[in-house]
């Protein structure tokens, strides 16, 4: 029995060994940086985000979500009912997406970045900077003080920032699907490879107790 537990602990060791040391650099990387400037938020400015409208002429219904935008000098309703969305004027009419000027203009109003290319983007695919958000989405390249590039994802109707990107989040990105052992996604912490290390890892870590206290006991 004890050569079966030596045996049994000594693979699933060796089987989780790898796996323990990525978690722990990973864990480490995620320690020692906070997420506010993983995320770029350190790139953000103060700014005025007060609005100034009168009564929209159109009608909102009871059951719509509501949020008002201010994009440059216009201000923007926002209408969300179940899974629609719509961007309004004060009139009730859809307003159109920003031009690549003025998605340029806002990056730099609104973040201390100077952007230098503007991209539209209408397909996701796994694994994406954008993931999570609704296309489409503008993407502008852009330089920091130092002359490190940075990404900034641009709602082209609300003008809202949804995402900046920097190299530190594309490391923090890739450690995390380490991490969870979800390379292409990175975003399901469900994944049968996840929960089999994990047991793995368990088993291991029990193994090891009994062969602690059974070792301490002959000694």
């Amino acid at each position: 029995m004890k050569r079966n537990v030596r045996v049994l602990h000594k693979y699933f060791s060796l089987i989780v060994s790898v796996q323990l040391m990525l978690w722990t650099i990973s864990g480490i990387f995620f320690a020692f940086n906070k997420i506010e400037l993983i995320r770029g938020e350190g790139y953000l400015v103060n700014q005025d985000a007060s609005v100034s409208f009168e009564n929209p002429e159109f009608e909102i219904r009871s059951s719509d979500s509501v949020i008002i935008l201010k994009r440059l000098d216009k201000t923007v309703f926002m209408i969300q009912n179940d899974d629609n969305v719509s961007y309004l004027d004060s009139k009730g009419q859809n307003i159109p997406k920003l031009d690549f000027r003025e998605s340029q203009e806002i990056v730099r109003s609104v973040t201390s970045l100077n952007p230098v290319a503007v991209t539209e983007i209408n397909e996701d695919y796994a694994g994406s900077e954008y993931r999570g958000r609704k296309l489409p989405l503008y993407k502008i390249s852009s330089f920091d003080k130092d002359g490190k590039e940075i990404n900034v994802y641009l709602n082209p109707f609300s003008g809202k920032v949804e995402a900046i990107r920097t190299l530190s989040w594309r490391v923090w990105d890739f450690l995390w699907g380490l991490h969870i052992i979800d390379w292409k996604e990175r975003d399901n912490i469900n994944n049968i490879f996840l929960q089999v290390f994990s047991l793995l890892a368990l088993v291991s870590s029990i193994t090891g107790i009994i062969l602690f206290f059974r070792t301490l006991r002959q000694s």
